[in-house]
Formats: structure tokens, C-alpha cells, sequence
């Protein structure tokens, strides 16, 4: 089936898929229902934020400054996901383990700035960024720990199955909340917007654990992969370090450039940026399937960005307000704190 593009790049092993079409099929859907439950839950999040803000406007005016209504695009999030498992099955373990290896990276950076900077971004436009690494890393985990399994294919239809089923009820609590929750939260006879109104402040914390732990995991997945693959051969370490290091650099400077620029525009700017050099890298070291598989990362970065631009707005609008209550509230420090001296 293959052979005409194997003929014309000349590796006659290349294929789109690194195994089993059916075990990748099943890997891009878990990871494809991974980044849908973390989008869910954000947005369940920054729903009940938006709420809690303005319990003075009325329901309608709550439901048009949500981050999404799940009516008007649930096309849209069924063409999303579809795409997504799509684009997550054909990237292959070597490039998704590089994907995830430079989010750590990017991720260490981030928390640095921040620990330096008091400004800095918070947690959630991070976990917003951290879709499709997310995605790779659940793929390229699910590769290490089913390489050589006797049953891989039954044990990845069932990791599948229970992963829709965390989808699925992720979607539905989101579709709950952005129709009910205004109403509920007030009238308060349902156990779902009840739990919500006392504890829902607590998702984002909840979320960024979830995503370190399994991040971390698939760091140490992705770091056994790149050896094997890359680093594993003779004079490899010589070649690879100088390409780290620049990679490195290019990393940080994007994290603190990032840190300066407002807007999503910058965002994805930053994105096209690091897969660009990732697909130099490719160029230098890798082989025709790694550059095609990079170029397709373009594609599923689009995908969870493009949607998510409701969720970065309300992450960014999130970070004005709390640096303007930081602000006023020094500002107020400051007056006591002057007029106790004055007397």
C-alpha cells in the first residue's frame, strides 16, 4: 500500500505508522480524549469563575461572557477531536517524544520565570499550551509501556474505552454546567452545581497535578525513547549536545519573550517558532518519516490552539484582573500605611 511513497523518499520501511494502524488508532483516541477532558474541565472552571464574579448580571449576560457555549459548537468540538485522533495516530513515538520533552522543558522555564518573576503567568495559560504535548504524551507513555506486549491491542482498546468514558462524562458535566449552573448555583437543588459552587475553585489546582503527574511519566517515557532512537549509536551524544543546547536557548528566550507579549497571537506565534526549529532539527538528525511527522505536529497545534482561543482570553482576562486587585490592594497598603504616619 505504501510502496509508491517508500519508492519516492527511498526508505522502503517508511510508513505513516510507526506499528499496528489499529494500536496507533487507539493510541491518538486516548489521547485525543485526554486533551478533551482537560479543555472541559478548564472551561467548567472558568465558567464558574466568570459567575462568581458578576453574580449581579442576569443568566444571559453570564452565558455570553462564558469561555463557549456547547450548542452552538459542538460541531466544531466533534471536528476537533476527530482531527485530533486522527493527527495524534500518525505522529509517530519519536517525534511525540521529542514534543513532550521540549514542553518539559518550556514547562521548568515557565515555573522559573515565575518563581523570579512575581508577575509572571499563571498556571492555567500553561495547562492551555500544554494540549498537544499532553496528547503526545499519553501516546508515546502508551508506546513504552505496551512495546512488546503480547496483548497490546486489547490492552489499548481498553485503555481507549475507559478514556471515552472520562470524555464523555467531562462533556457532559461542561454541557450541565453552561446551561444550569446560574441557575442552580442560586435555587441550589442540584448535587452536581452545589459541589461545584463550594469547591469548584479547586479545578485548576486539581488539573495542573493531574497533568505534571502524567507529564512526568511521559517525560521519563520519552527520554528512554529518544535514547534508543537517537542517542543510542556511536559519536550520537557528540552531534546531539551542541543541537540541545541551541535548542535550549531558543526555548528559554521564547519563554521570556512570551512573558513580555499579551494577546493569543503570541502564542501561536511562539508555537509556529519551536516547531520550526524542531523541524530543522528533524532535517539534521532525523529521517523522512520524523519530517513528515513534525510537519503534521503543525496541524494538531492548530487544532487545540485555534478552538482554545475562548479559554486563553478568559485565562488572560483572569491574569488582568488578579494583577489589578494586586495593584489596588498595594495602592491601599500604601495609603494606610501613610496616613498612620501622618498622624
Amino acid at each position: 500500500m505504501f510502496l509508491p511513497f517508500s519508492w519516492i523518499l527511498g526508505t522502503p520501511e517508511w510508513t505513516p505508522f510507526n506499528s499496528n494502524p489499529l494500536d496507533c488508532f487507539f493510541q491518538g483516541l486516548v489521547g485525543a480524549c485526554g486533551i478533551s477532558v482537560l479543555c472541559n474541565l478548564l472551561r467548567v472552571y472558568h465558567f464558574i469563575q466568570t459567575c462568581s464574579d458578576s453574580e449581579s448580571e442576569t443568566e444571559s449576560e453570564q452565558s455570553s461572557s462564558s469561555p463557549g457555549n456547547p450548542l452552538s459548537g459542538r460541531w466544531r468540538t466533534v471536528v476537533q477531536f476527530w482531527s485530533l485522533v486522527v493527527v495524534l495516530s500518525v505522529v509517530g513515538s519519536r517525534v511525540s517524544s521529542l514534543i513532550v520533552l521540549e514542553f518539559s522543558l518550556r514547562a521548568v522555564s515557565a515555573w522559573a520565570s515565575a518563581g523570579l518573576d512575581v508577575n509572571g503567568r499563571g498556571p492555567d495559560l500553561l495547562l492551555i499550551q500544554s494540549q498537544f504535548s499532553l496528547g503526545c504524551g499519553l501516546t508515546c507513555t502508551l508506546v513504552f509501556l505496551h512495546q512488546g506486549a503480547p496483548h497490546s491491542s486489547l490492552s489499548l482498546f481498553l485503555a481507549a474505552a475507559l478514556s471515552w468514558a472520562l470524555a464523555s462524562v467531562s462533556h457532559s458535566l461542561w454541557s450541565h454546567v453552561a446551561r444550569r449552573y446560574p441557575l442552580h448555583s442560586t435555587e441550589r437543588y442540584c448535587g452536581k452545581c452545589i459541589t461545584l459552587l463550594t469547591s469548584g475553585h479547586a479545578i485548576l489546582a486539581k488539573l495542573q497535578r493531574a497533568v505534571v503527574l502524567a507529564l512526568a511519566i511521559a517525560t521519563v517515557a520519552s527520554a528512554t525513547t529518544v535514547y534508543d532512537h537517537f542517542l543510542s549509536q556511536k559519536d550520537a551524544l557528540k552531534f546531539w549536545t551542541p543541537l540541545a543546547l541551541c535548542y535550549t536557548m531558543l526555548v528559554v528566550y521564547m519563554q521570556e519573550d512570551q512573558n513580555r507579549q499579551t494577546g493569543t497571537d503570541a502564542l501561536l506565534h511562539t508555537a509556529v517558532l519551536r516547531l520550526g526549529a524542531l523541524l530543522v532539527l528533524m532535517l539534521a538528525v532525523g529521517d523522512w518519516s520524523d519530517v513528515f511527522h513534525v510537519l503534521i505536529t503543525f496541524l494538531g497545534e492548530a487544532v487545540c490552539l485555534l478552538p482554545s482561543q475562548d479559554l486563553l482570553k478568559a485565562a488572560l482576562k483572569e491574569e488582568e484582573d488578579t494583577s489589578l486587585n494586586e495593584s489596588s490592594h498595594k495602592t491601599r497598603e500604601r495609603t494606610r500605611k501613610t496616613s498612620s504616619g501622618d498622624n
